[in-house]
Parts: structure tokens; sequence; C-alpha cells
């Protein structure tokens, strides 16, 4: 760790952080990714060993970072948790306790060399596309501080990639804007940033993964999906949820697909993380069945593009769009019927 209390710099030690990113992923999956490579973890492992269905009615934010949690499993939003059930990964928001010193809390957690992970808006970052043009809620982290340079560094995985100084001018703006409402961004503005944080921790290192293990796993999951509970939960769940959402088309409801986009993405990321997880252990174990389990984990992560896509084209008329929505929500429920029997049956040879 370099610290200089006399010129008020922090940095991390050792390399800056990995720019850990995958295509269908979104600033959620990547930021975690880089905290968990930093630990010494492999993200893939860790954020692609759970795969479930959850939705939560009215729990939807019209953030890029929103994410079901499970209700009961911990107190406040755990997303170390409800992202990686298999692990002890956890994480809790918070905010800066002392308005006159809004910085506090990042300099202790630097100088424990740990990684911050800031919401932000768009909108005032220099590095983003957005920048100047569009309001969204969004994810970085946060490795090091420079107050005599008055510069912030900051860590983005999600492209086009970014790892440099910000101005702290710049980054409070961000930090601690109302985010408000943005006809460019329906699904990641009104969405007040606060100068929220994350503080996350494994609090154990993951054990090596083995066929026993992963089969575990994967057992798990699919009885998750196969078993009605009492939340929206695996292929009932969905039913619900899909349901719900034509309906809600059918009645010229646009809410129903501004939650869809930001929703769906949480879904999709961790479909395609659990894939290509599978996929990558079939090919490391010489086993072909759970090389296509993971392949057909895949199909649902991209089926949800259709039914995503197709919800924001539709917002200006739901009822238009209701006939595109439910066919493709019919392809996505039969990608995830075939997914579930072939996890199902790799999980029995493991």
């Amino acid at each position: 760790m370099t610290v200089d209390t006399t010129a008020r710099t922090y940095m991390i030690t050792g390399p800056e952080p990995e720019l850990w990113y995958r295509d269908l992923i979104s600033c959620l999956q990547a930021t975690f990714g880089s905290l968990l490579a930093r630990a010494g973890a492999d993200p893939l492992e860790v954020l692609g060993a759970g795969w479930r269905f959850l939705h939560l009615p009215g729990d939807v934010r019209s953030e890029e970072f929103y994410y079901p949690c499970p209700p009961g499993e911990s107190e406040g939003a755990d997303l170390g948790a409800a992202l990686a059930p298999h692990h002890e990964l956890h994480s809790r928001w918070w905010q800066p306790a002392d308005e006159n010193d809004v910085w506090r809390e990042v300099r202790e957690t630097l100088a424990d060399d740990r990684l911050v992970i800031a919401a932000v808006d768009n909108f005032h970052l220099p590095f983003r596309p957005a920048y100047g043009d569009v309001h969204a809620a969004h994810l970085v982290v946060i490795y090091g501080l420079d107050e005599t340079r008055g510069v912030v560094y900051v860590s983005d995985a999600m492209p086009p990639a970014f790892r440099g100084a910000v101005p702290i001018e710049e980054f409070l703006k961000s930090w601690g804007s109302a985010n408000p409402t943005d006809v460019q961004d329906a699904f990641f503005s009104d969405s007040r940033i606060g100068r929220r944080c994350l503080d996350v921790r494994l609090d154990a290192p993951p054990a090596p993964l083995t066929p026993e293990l992963l089969g575990g796993y994967l057992r798990t999951d699919v009885e998750a999906f196969t078993t009605a509970g009492s939340a929206r939960t695996g292929l009932a769940g969905y039913d619900e949820f899909a349901g719900e959402l034509l309906d809600r088309c059918r009645a010229s409801d646009a809410g129903a697909l501004r939650e869809l986009y930001p929703f769906g993405w949480g879904m999709q990321a961790q479909a395609s993380l659990h894939g290509e997880l599978l996929r990558r252990c079939g090919h490391r174990w010489n086993d072909p069945a759970l090389a296509g389990a993971g392949r057909a984990v895949e199909a649902v992560a991209h089926a949800w593009t259709g039914l995503r896509f197709t919800g924001a084209h539709g917002l200006a008329d739901p009822r238009a769009a209701s006939t595109d929505i439910a066919r493709h929500a019919t392809l996505l429920r039969g990608a995830y019927a075939r997914a579930v029997d072939a996890v199902g049956a790799a999980a029995a040879r493991l």
C-alpha cells in the first residue's frame, strides 16, 4: 500500500485492478470480478458457480447494476451473496457518514489495501461515451486517491474500458448526482446515486473446483429451478413473471418494459457466466455432456437478448409490442427448460 499522509495520497499496492469483462455482463459483475481477481480468486469460478431465476415484483430499479437479492437470506441487499450463492462473498452498501469529509471511508478502505466500488452517473465521467450527454447509473472501481493533485484513480472494465485518473471535481459530480430522468435512457436514469459505495469481502478462499464440488452446485441449482417456492423462483417463477409481463404490455403499461431491461440483464449475465464455466470445465475434464450443458445455459443468456431488446424498442407502444414479447418470452422459456434438463443430466454424472 502506498500511503503518503502528508500529500494525502492513497493507492493500492501491486498492479492496477484487472479489467475483468465478458460481453453479456454488466458493470455489477465486472466490478465484482475485479475485486475477486485481486483477492486471488478466479472470478468465473465464483460468479459463474450459481444459476437461478428470481423476480421480485416492485423491486426492480433503474440502474445498470440492479440485481434481485433473495428475501430472508440476509439483512439488506447483499449483492455478493446473491451473485455467488455457493461462496463466502458478501457486500454491503454504504454512504459517507460525514458530509464535511466524504472521502474518509474511501481513504480508510484504500489504506487497508482494499478496493472500493462506487455508484456513479456516466453523464459526469469524462471517459464514458455518455459524458455530457446521457444520465445513467453505473459502477466503477476506485483504486487510488490523490487529494494533492486533485484526482481519483478509477478502473472501469465496461467498454471502452478505462484505468486512470479522473479529476476529483468531476468524480464528485458523478458520485453525488441526482441522475435525473433522461429521455435518452429510460432504463438507467431517474435513480439517485447518492454517493453510494459497496464494501465487498470474500470471507473464505474458494475451494478448488472439482467435479464433485461442481456437481453439488448444479444439483442445488436444478432443484431451485424445479421446486416451487414462496418467491418467483425457478421455472414456475419465470412463468409468473412472463405472464405478468405480457398482461402489462397488453394493458399498455410501459413500466413493464422499463423494468424488463435492467432485470433481464442480471438474469442474462448470470446465465452467460454459468454457461461459460460449465463449458470450460467440460473441456478441462473431458466431459462433453458438461460442455453441452454449458452451451445450453449460454443459449438462455442469448435468448434474453431478444426479449430485452424487443422490450426496449417497444417502449413507446407496449401493446403493439406484446405479440413479439410473447414470442420471445416463449423462446426463452424453452431455452430455460432445455438448459435445466441438460444441467441436471450433467450433474448426475459428476
